[in-house]
């Protein structure tokens, strides 16, 4: 760890020591203090103070105390919110809306020190103290709710995060382009009411005064709220607006005249910039203060990792990336990671091991095809799904070089991936070196896998190859295993009550654990989190790429029965399996016989009734 001095101030005191009467911007976030690159804030912070502009950090206010929100003063250009590095109800419930019991992001794991949809809640507690001062909301909450969405724990349709939240503009995506263009814009003395021509951002106006140039109509937030249809149609647009090379300004009209208008995403990062902002002096670790609480849990995962990319054209159904970073693999150089993993290597505590190395798919490094990085991603085509296009380079050589270089660093004794790779980019790669690698140097026994389901239905639902791709790939693996000479396993990652998934998917994905010998860990429900094509299936029941009807597990009784089949082994799941098993018409999964999931129970005998004596 650094000296203290070198944390952003997060006090009066702090700000005194720098010579500062008063910072430029004032960043309010939901999670713990932490100075590594891992964090949204940090890096935000960082990018501003790299240029020219002072920035102290109020981590975690109490919410129901206006003065918390009050203790480094008010900014001189604007308050910046985050709720988190998560959304904050992802955060704070589980998908049966249970709290969750420890939160990774807060000193100690503390649960309870930020408040639900706490974008919001900061926002409008700022301004109640801060009538003019500008707002600038971001983060992973802002940029998935930037335009009216489903929200899972209300079950309703919420409006924009800008309007509920007060704030002047939501930098939405990877914000370092935007944050810095709305800095300078403010710099300069424009009001925050004119800032209305930086992409990346959302803001509000009126009918008649709207500036976007060719602008998409959305339907408005009235019209959503009566037709699912609508949303539907509404959300679908929005996925194909995504592209920096090609969207266009989407505008929600609202009550009233008022207008939400997104303008289009941010360019993606070049190289060079990714390797500027991953070397800002990062402390590395949490503030200090923190020490005697604990620590801040979540450090520990990522503190000898290292990010090598950002985007993701993977394109699963079920995941938020194609909204917050999109689908343009960004990189950074081989130089830049190397000279993190350099100085991560003096820290004190690093035991030789680095424990990964990648982004939201490791072992993507490179876009897709050329043409994206000119002319953007295909509006209505995936690269991956439902088979590898003819036009994507699938390479893992510039990865495979960067894995033999940290491999070869002093002190280092091996180097993980436990980045989720995707197998099917991998089977589109013909050359084994890779995976020859991967089994070899980068993983220890087990290698993480997911693919989600077996059931082809399912599976063209979640957006994710068909399950013979998954099937060519183990068969692969074992191959690359053996002539590496080592016994190794792939465990899978399933998902349960998905939409497309009834009782007869589920009994089938049952019986395929059934036959992998072994109940997997790894098991989870679906969750409808904002900005998902599978949370607009969920919400609407219609698949918004085709418009037709999707069945959708809705009932809380349904997913447990759904989840219950993934863990058929547990006895505590014995009844939820039989009528499951029952439902889908499968009894004859019930019996003693090799392929069946469960027993029949020998119902007790009733006791003979004592008569009693008159």
């Amino acid at each position: 760890m650094k000296s203290n001095a070198a944390f952003l101030p997060v006090s009066k005191k702090d700000m005194k020591k720098r010579g500062w009467r008063q910072c430029d911007f004032v960043f309010v976030i939901g999670d713990a203090y932490v100075d590594h690159s891992s964090f949204g804030p940090a890096i935000i912070s960082r990018h501003l103070e790299a240029h020219g502009f002072k920035v102290g950090i109020i981590s975690q206010p109490d919410w129901r105390d206006e003065s918390s929100i009050a203790m480094l003063g008010e900014p001189r250009l604007g308050f910046l919110v985050c709720g988190g590095n998560m959304d904050s109800m992802v955060n704070h419930y589980t998908v049966a809306k249970k709290r969750r019991r420890q939160d990774a992001y807060t000193p100690g794991g503390k649960m309870g020190k930020r408040p639900d949809y706490a974008t919001i809640v900061y926002a409008n507690l700022i301004r109640r103290i801060y009538k003019k001062t500008p707002i600038i909301i971001g983060g992973i909450e802002a940029s998935l709710r930037r335009l009216a969405h489903y929200d899972y724990w209300s079950d309703k349709v919420k409006r924009s995060i800008l309007l509920d939240s007060g704030a002047d503009l939501i930098s939405y995506g990877m914000g370092e382009h935007s944050i810095l263009e709305i800095a300078e814009a403010l710099d300069s003395g424009m009001a925050v009411k004119d800032i209305t021509f930086i992409a990346g951002t959302v803001y509000r106006t009126k009918e008649g005064e709207l500036s976007a140039y060719e602008p998409v109509l959305l339907p408005s937030f009235e019209e959503i709220v009566k037709s699912k249809r609508k949303y539907a149609e509404s959300f679908m647009t929005q996925y194909e607006n995504t592209d920096s090379f090609t969207a266009r300004p989407l505008v929600e009209a609202y009550p009233n005249k008022v207008l939400v208008v997104q303008n289009p995403p941010a360019k993606p990062l070049t190289t060079q910039e990714m390797d500027d902002i991953y070397a800002y002096p990062y402390v590395g670790t949490y503030h200090p203060n923190y020490e005697k609480l604990g620590g801040v849990p979540a450090i520990q995962e990522i503190r000898f990792s290292l990010t090598s990319c950002r985007g993701c054209f993977g394109g699963c159904n079920f995941c938020a990336l194609t909204f917050h970073q999109g689908r343009i693999v960004q990189s950074r150089s081989h130089e830049s990671i190397i000279k993190e993993a350099e100085n991560m290597i003096q820290e004190k505590d690093f035991k030789g091991y680095i424990h990964d190395v990648g982004g939201p798919t490791g072992n993507f490094r490179r876009p897709a095809c050329e043409k994206q990085m000119t002319k953007g991603v295909c509006r209505k085509k995936q690269c991956l799904f439902p088979k590898p296009c003819n036009n994507m380079k699938a390479s893992h050589k510039d990865y495979i070089k960067l894995l033999r270089k940290l491999k070869q660093l002093p002190a280092v004794k091996k180097v993980f991936v436990r980045s989720g790779i995707r197998f099917d980019y991998v089977m589109a790669d013909s050359d084994d070196t890779f995976l020859r690698e991967l089994c070899n140097d980068h993983i220890s026994g087990q290698l993480r896998v997911a693919p989600e389901h077996v059931s082809d239905c399912v599976l063209q639902a979640m957006g994710k190859p068909p399950h013979a791709i998954y099937e060519r790939f183990l068969k692969r693996y074992a191959r690359v295993n053996r002539l590496t000479g080592k016994k190794q396993y792939v465990i899978p990652y399933f998902m349960s009550s998905h939409p497309g998934c009834t009782l007869k998917e589920a009994v089938e994905l049952a019986e395929y654990i059934r036959d992998l010998g072994y109940m997997p860990e790894q098991a989870q429900d679906f969750y409808p989190t904002p900005s998902t094509i599978s949370t607009c299936m969920y919400y609407t029941g219609l698949d918004p790429r085709t418009m037709k009807n999707i069945y959708v597990p809705r009932s809380a009784h349904e997913k447990a029965m759904q989840r219950a089949l993934l863990q058929y082994r547990n006895p505590d799941n014995y009844e939820l399996v039989k009528e499951a098993l029952q439902k889908a018409g499968r009894e004859d999964l019930i019996g003693f016989g090799k392929h069946c999931l469960i027993a029949p129970r020998k119902l007790a005998k009733k006791k003979p009734v004592k008569k009693r004596r008159r």
